[in-house]
């Protein structure tokens, strides 16, 4: 469903403006994200999180009052940045405790990538070679295991989990990771979500309870066109809910950081994705 390899090339066709110098300088994410209507008041923290194989750095935003319900974010191969932070932030400010990791923190604390989005994938590629879908579901059960620890997370609500490009095999593996926890799922531009690998993710689908929504880059699917209707009927055997679509947007188009942001089809992804979490998260 995504070849990391192309996306290079697709700035080609899919680039709409040059963010570089926004990317290096770490900011600009905020001036490109629509606040929440009716936003809550948050507070966010870098956090510090334990897992098997050491501490992990994060970023942690929750609305300053009450308990809510968890989302854990997945980055893309660009890691946690500026971006993410405020997609975390504006996530809460819509009524969630949100907590975006680095999934590269067995190398290094973040920043990963030197230049954010702009970075070119061969610099950044042995950072996304260094995880395997043991250390995904390692990672997956610490984390959800740190949220159910925090006074902001409401225990009795599921859990949400969304993953961008790499991140979106990792949400499949969390899913199956937790499934009494894990109640909604989301994937924008994921990569590999169905393959003809034995511990492909679509393969763990049995094992999940979670709601779905998988948005697919058309580039992506023009490359491997058979992967959204092998998700599809595993989905529908697993008999789980899943809204599968294929946007007009390149590889990469969600983070409001990338040359491919785009921003209408990012705004409908993300308007998807709260009605998800507004009917399974409840």
């Amino acid at each position: 469903m995504c070849d990391q390899d192309h996306f290079e090339d697709d700035l080609k066709k899919y680039s709409r403006r040059d963010l570089g110098s926004m990317a290096a300088a770490g900011v600009g994410a905020a001036m490109l994200l629509p606040r929440a209507a009716d936003a809550a008041e948050v507070s966010g923290n870098d956090v510090t999180i334990k897992t098997p194989d050491g501490d992990c750095d994060a970023y942690f935003v929750a609305p300053k009052t009450g308990a809510h319900a968890a989302v854990l974010i997945w980055p893309d191969i660009f890691g946690l940045r500026p971006a993410f932070r405020q997609m975390a932030q504006r996530l809460a400010e819509s009524g969630y405790s949100v907590l975006v990791v680095n999934p590269f923190y067995r190398t290094m604390k973040a920043p990963t990538a030197e230049k954010g989005a702009n970075t070119p994938i061969p610099e950044v590629r042995p950072l996304a070679q260094s995880l395997n879908s043991t250390t995904q579901t390692t990672d997956a059960k610490a984390f959800i295991a740190w949220l159910d620890a925090q006074p902001q997370v409401d225990k009795s609500k599921k859990i949400g989990t969304t993953g961008y490009c790499m991140g979106g095999p990792i949400v499949m593996r969390t899913a199956a990771a937790v499934p009494n926890r894990v109640g909604a799922a989301a994937t924008f531009h994921g990569g590999g979500l169905a393959t003809d690998s034995p511990d492909s993710p679509h393969r763990l689908i049995p094992q999940m309870k979670a709601q779905f929504l998988i948005a697919v880059a058309e580039n992506d699917d023009q490359r491997d066109p058979e992967a959204k209707n092998v998700l599809e009927k595993s989905f529908a055997q697993a008999n789980l809910p899943a809204e599968i679509e294929v946007y007009p947007a390149g590889h990469g188009w969600c983070p409001p950081d990338t040359r491919v942001h785009n921003q209408e089809q990012a705004e409908k992804a993300w308007k998807r994705m709260l009605v998800l979490f507004d009917k399974a998260l409840a």
